[in-house]
């Protein structure tokens, strides 16, 4: 439709984008449809832990403002660090583990504490990781009940409390 849209009306050609939306047959003809249950078991895990992130990446960004501005105060404007937003731009690239080497700290305490910086990187990486298999652990622990709704262990076959069977996901 969007092809026969732009052949009659000027300035329909931007729908053309809509014809990557053909590339949604590769679920279909790699029959990739099976994983949409695991997918969804993911996407219930990351809503699952969707406050702790937010409240990780709040603090994450309140320490890359103070960080930044520390750096600021230690290397002064001579090494590059003229304002406070252009040290946290740097903070931000050092955490982020990007490096581009523009603003390199020159003061011994300034190579400590971008050091410090580069370790942190590495933490917030593995925190939100952390939190989203915690997550994905609790859903795969306890089978929950059809009938009764009760938690049962992950080996059961029948539920503890009513003695119904529980269903399994293949």
């Amino acid at each position: 439709m969007p092809t026969y849209l732009s052949i009659i009306f000027s300035g329909y050609h931007y729908l053309l984008v809509v014809r990557i939306f053909r590339l949604l047959r590769i679920f279909r003809i790699l029959r990739l449809a099976k994983f949409n249950k695991e997918s969804a078991i993911i996407i219930e895990a990351l809503k699952a832990s969707y406050y702790k992130i937010s409240i990780f990446l709040l603090a994450v960004f309140f320490l890359t403002i103070l960080l930044g501005t520390l750096m600021y105060v230690v290397e002064g404007g001579e090494q590059g660090f003229t304002s406070i937003p252009q040290s946290i731009y740097w903070a931000i690239v050092t955490i982020t583990t990007v490096g581009y080497g523009d603003l390199v700290p020159a003061t011994a305490f300034g190579k400590f504490l971008s050091s410090f910086i580069m370790l942190l990187g590495y933490a917030i990486i593995a925190v939100p990781t952390g939190i989203v298999t915690v997550e994905l652990s609790k859903k795969n622990n306890d089978s929950e009940c059809g009938h009764c709704k009760h938690k049962n262990p992950t080996n059961s076959n029948y539920c503890n409390q009513c003695g119904h069977e529980l269903l399994r996901l293949k």
